[in-house]
């Protein structure tokens, strides 16, 4: 039986474990589990890891996803530029391998751990329909962990970027300095804030909505609602709306991927 599950602390709710339950089932695929592993510390790992030896993959959750990285042999060329692994897997070396291969696993012994971010595939993969030539100015709403992917994504897609925050960041502006005419400009608006979420679906970023065209693109990372106050704004204005439960599905796909691909090594 193969193991696969998701870490963070704490673990209230998680998509994941409903999308690979319901995918298992759906897909008749029944030699495999998805479990939660509530993590308060990230150094607990390598613990949770030989407690059980048949896990072959994890999803990472707040708050690891950059502290994992310590724990970790390789790591995806995007997730290292990102600076944040949301997605890890778990490959078991025994001595004859690990001796003729002349690689070892220097954080966990007779364990080998990839991480990824599948978070950048998803959010590319599902905003790449949407946008054209002409959404060449994006506005990044918040600078937490999720803004990383996005940023990672829109420079690969050479798509100049603003960050809009609450306080100063470097290059980056606040919801306060804010005008119609700048969100006029930048076509392409990306909330990566929780405002919205439901239950506080009455709360919404605070921009200046009448500089919305029928030209913008406005991308919700929240998918509970499934319209958010954000993108009902966005809508009334003519913009294109999207929310992010495609990137969630997107992501976790490309997860189970990567735990059922040849290793790397």
């Amino acid at each position: 039986m193969k193991h696969f599950g998701l870490i963070g602390f704490p673990l209230s709710h998680s998509f994941s474990k409903k999308y690979f339950t319901d995918k298992f089932k759906a897909e008749g695929i029944d030699d495999c589990t998805y479990e939660l592993y509530p993590l308060e510390n990230i150094d607990d790992l390598p613990k949770l890891l030989h407690s059980n030896p048949h896990l072959c993959g994890l999803n990472v959750t707040i708050p690891h996803k950059i502290n994992v990285l310590k724990h970790l042999d390789w790591i995806e060329h995007d997730a290292k530029r990102v600076g944040a692994v949301n997605c890890i897997k778990v490959i078991s070396q025994s001595p004859v391998s690990t001796a003729f291969s002349g690689e070892l696993a220097f954080n966990n012994d007779d364990l080998w751990l990839e991480g990824h971010n599948t978070d950048i595939h998803g959010f590319d993969a599902s905003l790449g329909p949407l946008i054209n030539e002409s959404h060449d100015k994006a506005l990044i709403l918040g600078d937490g962990g999720a803004a990383r992917a996005v940023k990672c994504a829109l420079e690969n897609r050479d798509i100049a970027y603003k960050t809009v925050t609450r306080k100063p960041v470097e290059g980056g502006i606040l919801f306060d300095d804010l005008t119609a005419k700048i969100v006029e400009e930048h076509t392409l608006i990306i909330n990566t804030t929780p405002l919205g979420t439901y239950p506080n679906v009455d709360e919404c970023p605070p921009i200046p909505y009448e500089g919305v065209t029928n030209k913008h693109v406005l991308f919700d990372l929240v998918y509970n609602p499934p319209e958010t106050l954000f993108l009902k704004k966005g809508a009334e204005r003519g913009a294109t709306i999207k929310n992010g439960y495609e990137m969630l599905v997107l992501q976790a796909e490309k997860a189970w991927e990567i735990w059922n691909s040849n290793t790397v090594k």
